[in-house]
């Protein structure tokens, strides 16, 4: 159960545009997010299949769900720039705890069940320091909330310095930590000795330039024909499955390839109209999305795991994907909804 899958996707912070009315709310940007959610499960259960000799019908899995990490970054950099920038200092402090809370136990959480169900990590102790540092084994899926809360750090510092013109100071100071802390991280280990791990809360260009971008394409006005994007995302998918099977598996989330299927995939789903009987569940849904994300992990190692190595390869592989992915999203978004409803979603996600 130890093992890493390489380059895994992730999904979404989504806490950050939830609080918007119903009269204001974005169906469509709803409906990508219940997508992206079910799609970055539909990765991690791919790399399952890959891992037991599947490959074709993992590379084909995870090229169908790749787009969905830098689509997350794009949902991200349009909430946090145009839906639902913040417009103080606590609030941004605020929505950075609703991340941090839920992504602090569940890390402890997997790390729990990691000693439990075995077999156990190298060293417990270090696991925990690599957890804080930017990096866990036991629930690697976890990076993405790495990049993003400085990500969303950086977005709610901007707006609001150059739209609020206010100071945050708090906020600042934060900022500055981050960015001075994988230099003091490694002058700590050359004048230590000690083996401390990378620093990994960091922002890359690609996942800026997706936030950024890709925002902007969320909050156009005029996006252009609905089927020239969606001929666009055929087009994009089968160039990605292509490269993955012959250049490089798992492709660069700032491949080429994974940003023509993004931008796609953002274009086609830009302003579809939800029907009004469907848009209470789709919201629920939404709501759910981070909490599916934080959870999702558990099921696809109890659901698809078991059905990947037991499976003989042939062409039942596609087969067997479909149905122990869709039963995997199907589990972790009823699991995501029950807390919900329970009121723990503060600490659960």
């Amino acid at each position: 159960m130890s093992r890493t899958v390489p380059t895994p996707a992730a999904p979404p912070a989504g806490p950050t545009a939830r609080r918007e009315s119903e009269r204001e709310r974005r169906h469509d940007i709803d409906l990508l997010r219940v997508v992206c959610t079910a799609a970055v499960v539909l990765v991690h259960a791919s790399a399952e299949f890959i891992h037991a000799g599947h490959r074709t019908t993992g590379v084909v899995g995870d090229s169908a769900g790749r787009f969905a990490v830098p689509a997350f970054f794009a949902m991200a950099g349009w909430a946090a720039l145009a839906g639902s920038p913040v417009r103080g200092e606590a609030q941004l402090l605020t929505r950075l705890g609703r991340i941090l809370r839920p992504m602090a136990v569940w890390t402890a959480l997997y790390l729990l069940w990691q000693f439990v169900a075995g077999p156990p990590l190298d060293d417990g102790a270090e696991e925990v320091l690599h957890a804080l540092f930017g990096s866990v084994r036991a629930a690697y899926h976890l990076w993405y909330l790495y990049t993003y809360v400085p990500l969303l750090l950086l977005l709610g510092v901007t707006v609001l310095v150059v739209r609020r013109r206010v100071t945050p100071r708090r906020a600042l100071l934060l900022l500055v930590a981050f960015a001075v802390a994988p230099a003091f991280a490694g002058d700590a280990r050359t004048l230590t000795g000690l083996p401390l791990p990378e620093w990994e809360w960091s922002v890359s260009l690609s996942s800026l330039g997706y936030a950024v971008a890709g925002g902007a394409l969320l909050a156009a006005r005029r996006y252009g024909p609905r089927p020239l994007w969606l001929a666009g995302a055929a087009v994009a998918l089968a160039a990605l499955v292509l490269y993955q099977l012959t250049v490089r598996h798992p492709a660069a989330y700032g491949s080429v390839t994974v940003a023509a299927l993004t931008f796609a995939v953002l274009g086609a789903g830009r302003g579809v109209r939800v029907p009004e009987r469907a848009r209470a569940l789709l919201g629920r849904l939404s709501d759910a999305s981070f909490g599916t994300y934080l959870v999702h992990l558990l099921w696809v190692m109890l659901l698809v795991r078991p059905v990947a190595e037991w499976l003989p390869r042939g062409f039942w592989a596609p087969v067997a994907l479909a149905v122990t992915a869709s039963a995997a999203v199907a589990a972790a978004f009823a699991v995501s909804v029950l807390w919900g409803r329970l009121g723990l979603r503060r600490w659960l996600g």
